[in-house]
């Protein structure tokens, strides 16, 4: 009788079966959610003329919590994150609800209001993010207001994830064209991708956040590049009854997919089938105008 592959490798390397099992790190759930706004007192909305912008409710940001603790993810990337006083209080929060994160990352950038975050069980090695990117548009010097944020995990024993984080310039219009905007920040997104991969073409690469762009958007494909050993896949997620709206935008009543979770081709092997997922909950507007995008990766020690 022949054995299977899994117990002929036992027998082959006279391995006991929990070492094997030891070989490979733990599952991982990565999520991006944009928390609309956690803002403070103090924050002035750059982007709606210097309107001041209403804090956070307290209904809202349990809400958050509540959301961030029915996924329960490993790491978590943030958009529009507040002052780092607002960084503090959200973690404090987590750390509240019994919810274990060990490492952080904030970014800094031209936006002074909404900022990228990371939180992390696993310690961050590398702090690689980009707060000072620029472009010219029209003759004109330009930033990409929210930089982009850059960190390396440590998972196991060998074994890393490389996670960069973005949030592209908003549907609100600007003189440039927002559109021209996002689309200049796409391509310095993918710059940057394209020297990671280049660096190291085995990298496990997640480059995850909102985005601003459908799927048949330019932004977009700047993102994913062309199809070959660089592509960088959007993961296909849908909720429970199928829909894959992240984003319910108020003023145009449109549902729309702008959040994702791209993977380089070392990674996306390593997606546990079926478990990208964009949350669902009868709550998810009292947290947010968006709903988190996730996913379980199965880590493999294979080169």
């Amino acid at each position: 009788m022949r054995l299977p592959r899994f117990f002929a490798l036992l027998l082959a390397f006279r391995l006991p079966l929990g070492a094997l099992m030891a070989a490979n790190p733990p599952a991982v759930v990565i999520a991006t959610y944009n928390v609309e706004n956690y803002l403070g007192e103090e924050a002035v909305a750059a982007e709606t003329g210097g309107r001041r912008s209403r804090p956070k409710a307290e209904k809202a940001i349990d809400a958050v919590v509540q959301v961030i603790k029915d996924i329960n993810p490993d790491i978590l990337g943030v958009c529009e994150m507040g002052e780092p006083e607002r960084f503090e209080d959200f973690k404090r929060r987590l750390a509240g609800a019994g919810l274990g994160y060990r490492d952080f990352e904030y970014v800094q950038a031209l936006d002074s209001e909404r900022h990228l975050a990371l939180v992390s069980r696993f310690p961050i090695v590398a702090r690689q993010s980009l707060t000072n990117v620029s472009f010219e548009l029209a003759g004109r010097p330009e930033k990409v207001r929210r930089g982009f944020l850059d960190v390396t995990v440590q998972i196991a024993s060998g074994y890393q994830l490389r996670v960069v984080g973005a949030h592209l310039k908003s549907k609100l219009p600007t003189p440039e064209g927002e559109a021209l905007v996002r689309r200049n920040e796409a391509l310095l997104l993918r710059k940057h991708l394209d020297e990671i991969l280049a660096a190291d073409p085995a990298v496990r690469l997640v480059c995850l956040g909102d985005f601003n762009d459908l799927k048949n958007e330019p932004s977009y494909h700047e993102i994913t590049g062309a199809r070959g050993k660089t592509y960088m896949t959007a993961l296909p997620a849908r909720d429970e009854l199928g829909d894959t709206w992240t984003e319910y935008w108020k003023a145009a009543d449109l549902y729309s997919r702008i959040d994702y979770i791209f993977v380089s081709p070392a990674l996306h092997r390593e997606v546990a089938p079926g478990s990208p997922r964009v949350y669902r909950s009868a709550y998810w507007n009292d947290a947010s105008d968006h709903r988190p995008v996730y996913a379980t990766i199965i880590p493999s020690n294979r080169p």
